[in-house]
This record gives C-alpha cells, structure tokens and sequence, in this order.
C-alpha cells in the first residue's frame, strides 16, 4: 500500500508527495509535528499538516531571507531570527564572518529536537558559539529590544492561528523599535496565488508599510509552497534593496549558493503585472 502526505492549499487544492517512511509522529504543546522521509523531496518537515520544509528545496527559502539582506547592509553585527527552529536560517548566517551575535526565538522546544535527531544538516549550527536560542513567545520577546539589531528575519508560519500575531501592527511596530537606525526587517509574506493568502499579504504589507520608510516584495519560487511561488518583504529604516546592492562586495565574499545571485537578487523585485495590482491596492501608487 502507497503512503502519501497531502497538504490542502484551499479547501478545493491539495498537494500530494508519495512516502517512504513516516519517520515521527507526536503533538508538542504547540502543535503537531511530522517527519517524512520521501523519494523526491528527501524529509520532509510538517508542522499541522503544512509542509514547512523538505531537504531537496529548503536552500531556496533559506538563502533568499538571508542572502538579499547580507548584500545590500554592510555592517550587519547583530541578528535576531524569529521562528526557524530547524536551523536553516541561521546556518546561512553563520556563514559572514561579520556577523557576531544570533539570537534565535523559537516558541516550541520540541521543534529544534526534532530537527537536531532528523534533520541535522539543517540544525548542524544551532550550537554555534554565536547562536543563542530562547524558547519564548516572539511578541513579548521583541517588546523588550530597543535598538538591538541590524536585521530580523521573521520566519514564521503563515498568519493564521498560533503566528497571527506576528503579523500585526503592533508587532512590526515592535520591530522597528529593536533595529538599529539603519535596520533591516525580512519577513515571509506567503503566497499570492490563492485568494486567501492574497488577501493576508495585502493586510501585513499595508501595516508594514505604515511602520517602515522602505518596504519592498520580492520573490522566490519553492517547489513545495503554495502554488509553488512564495513573496517576501523587505522592510528597511534606511536601505534600498535594489539601489543599495553591493554585488561586487558579495561576490568578493566567495560564497557559494544554490538560488541566490546578485542578478536573482534584482530580478526578485521586479514582480509581475498582477502582483504589482495587489501592492497597487493597499500602497495607493505605482510601483517603482
């Protein structure tokens, strides 16, 4: 008998991988959480029936949320991740020498254990002496910073249930607090094919525009989200993402990656005709 793992994107489309293994099964405090082992996507990580992450497409997601900040910023010392507990995130940071200090929050424990016993290519530099992990909510969390950070990546799960509240008004508000004067702010703005998740990008990119001088989607395709196309935000006391770009510089890094370029990386920003529609609604002018 085949195993298939299906995930609903709408009530009327769901997408189906074939399993090998189901290698974990167990409900945290938090939430439920599954571990897959499948022929095309390697393992595969679940959190409430959502796929959060496989081993054959999460390079994408990571190296867009950290890539595309780290080439436009020069002098970021000072990181705050918020959610991520599989670690990829922060093992893309951990690559800048520059960088000094990662605070990474994560609301479920049992998330980074999974991902440490099943997942340990992506959780391989939680430990990093740079990595300091705090199991508590984000909200109260970024209330207490006040000029602490050069970039947040928010990297939550979609705003609906337990990470509604890391799309708010008040959260980014809070965010805007805990950047240094030149901060950026990265945050996963979900996809824009489906018209529920059209409607939540429009509701947090206005509230963050309404908190931020620059605020900018950009995209990505992932195999495995929804519709397989993904936006981001990119949300800045001072940078632009485009005009601020040192390609030359993050070349000189001699970094290799799989996705990001410093060519992808302006491509990302130019977005298509029916996106620009969306944005159009909520920013009130014509995109650049």
């Amino acid at each position: 008998m085949e195993l298939w793992f299906s995930e609903y994107h709408t009530p009327d489309v769901q997408h189906s991988i074939r399993v090998n293994r189901h290698l974990y099964s167990g409900r945290s405090a938090c939430q439920q959480i599954d571990v897959f082992d499948t022929p095309e996507f390697g393992r595969v990580l679940a959190l409430d029936g959502s796929v959060m992450l496989t081993e054959r497409d999460e390079f994408i997601y990571d190296e867009m949320v950290t890539h595309v900040p780290m080439a436009v910023h020069p002098e970021i010392h000072d990181v705050l991740v918020i959610g991520s507990g599989d670690g990829g995130v922060v093992k893309e940071l951990t690559r800048y020498d520059r960088v000094e200090r990662i605070d990474l929050v994560e609301m479920d424990p049992q998330v980074i254990e999974i991902c440490r016993a099943y997942l340990p290519d992506n959780a391989s530099r939680l430990d990093d002496e740079r990595v300091h992990i705090s199991f508590e909510d984000a909200l109260r969390f970024v209330r207490r910073c006040h000029k602490e950070y050069d970039l947040i990546i928010v990297d939550s799960m979609d705003p609906f249930g337990p990470s509604e509240g890391l799309f708010t008004k008040e959260f980014y508000g809070n965010c805007y607090h805990a950047l240094k004067s030149d901060g950026i702010l990265i945050t996963q703005q979900g996809s824009l094919f489906y018209r529920q998740d059209a409607e939540a990008m429009q509701r947090s990119h206005k509230r963050i525009i309404e908190t931020f001088p620059i605020s900018k989607i950009y995209q990505a395709h992932i195999p495995t989200y929804a519709a397989g196309y993904w936006l981001f935000g990119f949300s800045s006391k001072k940078y632009h993402p485009i005009k601020d770009l040192d390609a030359k510089a993050w070349r000189e890094l001699g970094l290799e990656t799989q996705y990001y370029t410093p060519k992808l990386h302006v491509g990302s920003f130019y977005l298509p005709a029916f996106l620009e529609q969306k944005l159009r609604e909520v920013e009130g002018v014509d995109e650049e």
